[in-house]
Order: structure tokens, then C-alpha cells, then sequence
């Protein structure tokens, strides 16, 4: 193992299931105070950590646990599709607000800062790298420029990345043959899901939609009731 993988904080989350709480912008969840309760929801559930979008969210959950917070931006960049934290300046804020974790976008997306800098801003903020992978190469390169862990994320949300409704089992499989210390995460919809991605060899795994994002939930339920509405 590296001491990454034998860090006390990534100890605490190992085999265990961190809850992403985000909601997007128009979301009548988007409200601090919501983000607040149903991180208390998630973390009354058994959640052993949580994965939280911008620093105003992170500063508000923090206050009411010490579980690990993995943290992050979403904000568009001029001139690029990266959309996760992005910067050095937003990396800091996120370390700033209490987020023991920060991710970043670790494509090969065209991108306005290079990887290496953004794990060199999360280590100088005292805090731990992951980057949001779409693929393997990318997951070599992340760590290779001293990235802590890797997220599958990102997998189906770039061109190079396979394109599918399910999680990316390959990639973890993948991740799991190479040493790559590695979070699942990405369409892992049902307990058998996560419990799958775990046997891969995952350290932990992230399961936000299904858990946190009723909208999304009632949407998946709207449309299969509508698809076999018109089988009849």
C-alpha cells in the first residue's frame, strides 16, 4: 500500500459510503438549509462522509459534523468544458471552508490550470487530492503528478470516456489491476451497485442522485411509467 492508502482519513472512509449533497442550480433543494438537512439525513443514515459543492455549502455542514468532506466547485471556465474545480483560487476555498478532501477535474479535457498545479494547491492547503478521472491513462497521469486518489466521476462525460447508462466497472476493475488507489463513483443507483463497485476494490463509494436528488429520482420513475404507457 502507499501511505495514501494507510492515511487516517482515508481509513475512515474505507469500505464505507460517502453521500454526495448537491443540488443543482433552479433545484428547490439548492438552499443552504436544505443542503444542511439532508446532510444530517445522509449522515443519520449511516454516511461515513459527504461530497459537497461550493464553499458556502461546505462552511454550513461542516459546523454540524466532523465526518470527512470531500469538496469541490462547479463553475464554468472561459474558453474550457472543465467545470470542476478548476483553479488554484477555488481549490483554496474549498480547503478553506473545511473540506479535508478536495476534487478536481483530472481529464484530459482542454483546461485553463494543469493538474499538477491543482494537486500542488490542494497539498499547500493542507489537504488531500482527488482527482475526477474518465479513464485509466488519465488516472496514471493524475498520480503520476502526485494526486492522492482518483474518483471514476468523470467516466461518460467526456469523448473519450464509454458512453453508458451503468457504472464503469471496467474502469474500476481497471483502476483496481493498476494499484491506483480509487473512489467509485457515477450511476451507482441501488445497493447491488455499490456493493459491486466496492468488490472491485474501490476504497469507498460515492452515491449522490438516488439518495439526495428527489427530482432526478422522480424523473427516472416519470419516464418508465411513461415508456410502458405507450407499450399500451
Amino acid at each position: 500500500m502507499t501511505p495514501t492508502q494507510t492515511s487516517p482519513l482515508l481509513e475512515r472512509l474505507r469500505g464505507r459510503l460517502i453521500v454526495s449533497v448537491q443540488a443543482d442550480d433552479g433545484s428547490p433543494l439548492r438552499d443552504r438549509s436544505h443542503i444542511v438537512a439532508l446532510s444530517r439525513a445522509a449522515l443519520l443514515g449511516g454516511a461515513a462522509g459527504l461530497r459537497l459543492r461550493s464553499a458556502e455549502d461546505i462552511a454550513a455542514v461542516r459546523q454540524i459534523t466532523s465526518v470527512p468532506i470531500i469538496g469541490l466547485t462547479k463553475q464554468a471556465q472561459p474558453g474550457s468544458p472543465v467545470y470542476i474545480t478548476a483553479t488554484p483560487e477555488e481549490v483554496q476555498a474549498v480547503a478553506g471552508a473545511g473540506a479535508d478532501l478536495v476534487a478536481f477535474d483530472g481529464t484530459d479535457l482542454p483546461r485553463p490550470y494543469p493538474v499538477a498545479g491543482l494537486v500542488r494547491a490542494c497539498h499547500a492547503a493542507g489537504v488531500l487530492a482527488m482527482a475526477d478521472i474518465s479513464t485509466l491513462a488519465e488516472a496514471r497521469a493524475a498520480c503520476a503528478a502526485g494526486a492522492d486518489l482518483v474518483g471514476t466521476t468523470m467516466s461518460g462525460y467526456t469523448p473519450h470516456s464509454p458512453q453508458q447508462s451503468g457504472p464503469d466497472f471496467a474502469l474500476m476493475d481497471a483502476l483496481h489491476a493498476a494499484g491506483l488507489p480509487f473512489i467509485a463513483e457515477g450511476r451507482l443507483n441501488t445497493p447491488e451497485l455499490a456493493t459491486q463497485a466496492q468488490r472491485t476494490g474501490a476504497l469507498a463509494v460515492v452515491v449522490g442522485s438516488a439518495i439526495t436528488r428527489p427530482d432526478v429520482v422522480t424523473r427516472w420513475f416519470a419516464a418508465a411509467l411513461g415508456a410502458g404507457a405507450g407499450q399500451n
